[in-house]
């Protein structure tokens, strides 16, 4: 694989380069990066292309591996340590309450503050103490780019904003955003994120209940919660003809949706996309909502 060597902290500045190739990932080795180049550009070097991995499922949050679900091994641990390095192992059982905080332990070395780069965004966290939303990626983006579409700063609600997951990157294409956090740590994220990514004019945010602070009417609301749908009825106090609200849940809940439509004197058209599998039958849904 033809690589060019650049600083590791210069990774995120040169990703949309004309001669980065994005088919491939870079390799990062120390305080240097590695980044593939195109074929009809120059190269530092070459690097071996990596082995295939085929062990236990993990993401990586900054240099952070994160595990879900049963305990690893300690050869599924010795795996991933060998094929990523990362400087921590964290495995996370569930989610706590209301405030969505990981009931997590550290398996390997020291895991504290990180810095995650997706989607040409920075997101400080500590994944000991809040959630990452990383299975939600291209939900992320797609939300983005339906917000960038519009052609015009909408005003947006993002109910359950965390660290910003939705938040940021709405308010990078160009909206208004008013977001709410329950969690006070996570509020905390969310601030130092606004101003890491040179957001905060854009963005309310708001630490508190976000069905006590709702105010105004939105052009686009988000529900990044499995029990949203319990909270559409505050949030239809909130709309207006052709606003849209996308509302998350495990499995479909379409006819919920249309009878508190109904109730609140509305109707509306209601498109369903999978996000992911989130257990053998279930999958992680979005409704959109469309007002009528």
């Amino acid at each position: 694989m033809r690589v060019r060597k650049i600083a590791r902290e210069d990774l995120l500045k040169v990703c949309k380069e004309d001669w980065v190739d994005p088919r491939r990932r870079p390799s990062i080795k120390g305080d240097t990066a590695f980044v593939p180049v195109r074929d009809e550009f120059p190269s530092d070097c070459e690097l071996s292309e990596r082995e295939l991995y085929s062990g236990r499922g993990f993401f990586m949050l900054g240099d952070v591996a994160v595990i879900h679900g049963e305990e690893p091994s300690q050869e599924q641990i010795s795996r991933i340590v060998t094929f990523r390095n990362p400087r921590g192992i964290l495995w996370i059982r569930s989610l706590r309450d209301h405030t969505r905080t990981p009931d997590a332990r550290v398996l390997f070395g020291n895991v504290g503050e990180v810095h995650h780069h997706e989607n040409g965004y920075t997101y400080i966290l500590d994944p000991r103490m809040v959630m990452f939303a990383q299975g939600n990626r291209e939900e992320k983006k797609r939300i983005a780019d339906l917000v960038r579409s519009v052609g015009y700063p909408e005003r947006v609600a993002d109910m359950f904003a965390g660290i910003g997951y939705f938040t940021i990157p709405m308010a990078g294409s160009g909206a208004h955003v008013h977001a709410m956090e329950i969690n006070p740590l996570a509020f905390g994220y969310l601030q130092r994120n606004l101003i890491q990514n040179r957001l905060i004019d854009r963005v309310q945010a708001t630490c508190g209940d976000c069905r006590d602070i709702l105010y105004g009417v939105y052009d686009r609301i988000v529900m990044g919660h499995f029990e949203a749908v319990c909270m559409l009825p505050q949030a239809l106090n909130h709309v207006k003809s052709e606003s849209v609200i996308h509302l998350h849940s495990l499995g479909s809940v379409e006819e919920k949706i249309h009878s508190c439509l109904s109730s609140a004197g509305f109707c509306g058209e209601v498109t369903v996309h999978k996000v992911k599998k989130y257990s053998p039958h279930i999958w992680h849904m979005v409704q959109d909502v469309v007002i009528a």
